[in-house]
């Protein structure tokens, strides 16, 4: 019996649904919630923090385990970063990895 890889059957759809309709609760909840409390000191800087901190989580064993350019260029990245506004620490990294690896590192 051959079964269509890209047709959804009636759990699976359920399922999907679920997991947005859980998704959207947990995110308006969050709202919510944000609203009703005032945020101070360690916590509100915490928070601030927090998306910085889960993006150099994600990028940075990506960086450090492709190769040399892409080491080199998160490095020349972070550089920037401290001294340039954002969008111009994004595009010294773009073109820091694109330059070296058109270079054959």
């Amino acid at each position: 019996m051959t079964q269509d890889i890209f047709t959804l059957g009636g759990v699976t759809t359920a399922v999907i649904l679920g997991m947005a309709a859980v998704t959207l609760a947990t995110r308006l909840s969050g709202y919510a919630l944000a609203r009703r409390i005032a945020f101070h000191g360690r916590l509100k800087a915490a928070l601030e923090a927090m998306p910085a901190a889960i993006l150099t989580a994600i990028v940075t064993p990506l960086i450090l385990l492709e190769g040399p350019a892409e080491a080199i260029a998160g490095a020349l990245t972070v550089l920037a970063a401290l001294r340039l506004p954002t969008l111009a620490a994004i595009a010294v990294g773009v073109a820091s990895v694109v330059g070296l690896r058109l270079i054959g590192l």
